[in-house]
């Protein structure tokens, strides 16, 4: 199992973390919502939970549930630009679809 980050996603989360001051980790994680079933989570951990997988990579830790952990075996974190739209983009090999907005998927 595993979790990776693109160069400039793990640049964008170590300079959150350093203006933050303090905390583990990114939590990536899923939810149920959208129009296609599930949609992606981010936030910043300060407690680590008993069931939490933690990756690292490019010195940054990656902090997932065990329930979302099925769901993202195997993504990347990128973090792009596209003109005047910037955000993280998530690479999952475990995608079947997604709704046409692009804020929820399917597995």
């Amino acid at each position: 199992m595993s979790i990776s980050l693109s160069d400039s996603a793990a640049q964008r989360v170590s300079a959150f973390m350093a203006n933050r001051g303090k905390g583990v980790g990114l939590r990536l994680g899923v939810r149920t919502s959208g129009c296609s079933g599930m949609a992606y989570v981010l936030e910043f951990v300060d407690d680590l939970n008993d069931d939490d997988v933690v990756f690292e990579d490019k010195g940054v830790k990656v902090i997932i549930d065990g329930k979302s952990l099925v769901y993202l075996d195997g993504t990347q974190l990128d973090f792009v630009k596209e003109g005047l739209n910037e955000g993280f983009k998530f690479n999952n090999p475990n995608v079947n679809g997604e709704c046409g907005c692009g804020e929820s998927f399917t597995v």
